[in-house]
């Protein structure tokens, strides 16, 4: 039998929980997209001074675990006397500022690639017709491949911001209370894992469930003229 009163007992630690965890998505995934705009852009430069260091970050991050590189900010990067010593100290000790640091800089590289790869696929029309137009190069990037880009990177972003959400349920590693470590905390305190995790999960399905639906409705706003024209109906006989 599930435990209906424990439920509702547990649910203003989970509604805590769940502030914890949004807030650290949104701020995440702020900073990720605000510095892959530029990298995107210098990853499919043809200047390799420019495109091969983004690209090394982008495997490097990309091809280790999160709590691996979560475990290396909070807890390695202590281990420096000099960094101890320095005055980004009271940062770099802080839960929070670690977490933010390692899920922003793991997002920051697959939004780059995303975003990459929505460059890459700009029509070439586009550019021409930019380029008849006497823009310059800053301007084409600000006003045509950018925006352009942006809305055919949608769909991929989308599974971006959901697996952001979901990384956040590894933050209870450094100490953070967020929605797994409170059902991990209401377990372990009542011994009733159907009523701890089952409601957690909901949590995560709802906030899923919003985040691609927000996603489609952006989708079919600014990627409407991608989508096929249905065919007018043959006309009948009168």
């Amino acid at each position: 039998m599930i435990d209906w009163a424990l439920i509702v007992e547990s649910l203003p630690a989970y509604w805590r929980g769940l502030q914890v965890s949004l807030l650290l998505m949104l701020i995440c995934i702020s900073a990720s997209f605000v510095l892959s705009v530029p990298l995107a852009i210098a990853r499919v430069s043809p200047n390799p001074w420019l495109a091969k260091p983004v690209f090394l970050y982008t495997y490097v991050l990309r091809g280790t675990p999160l709590l691996v590189q979560l475990y290396m900010i909070y807890f390695g990067l202590a281990q420096f006397e000099w960094l101890r010593e320095s005055a980004a100290w009271p940062l770099f000790r802080n839960a929070w500022f670690c977490a933010w640091l390692a899920f922003a800089l793991n997002s920051t590289a697959y939004t780059t690639e995303i975003l990459a790869g929505a460059l890459r696929q700009t029509p070439s029309g586009e550019l021409e017709a930019a380029r008849s137009l006497g823009m310059s190069t800053a301007k084409i990037y600000r006003r045509i491949l950018l925006p352009s880009a942006i809305r055919r990177a949608l769909p991929q972003y989308g599974n971006e911001l959901v697996m952001v959400m979901h990384a956040t349920s590894i933050a209870s590693a450094v100490t953070i209370v967020e929605l797994t470590r409170t059902a991990r905390d209401v377990y372990y305190n009542n011994l009733a894992p159907l009523e701890a995790f089952g409601l957690v999960a909901v949590f995560y399905f709802a906030i899923t469930f919003t985040l691609v639906g927000i996603v489609k409705l952006l989708e079919r706003r600014f990627l409407k003229h991608l989508q096929p024209k249905s065919a007018d109906p043959a006309p009948t006989r009168p």
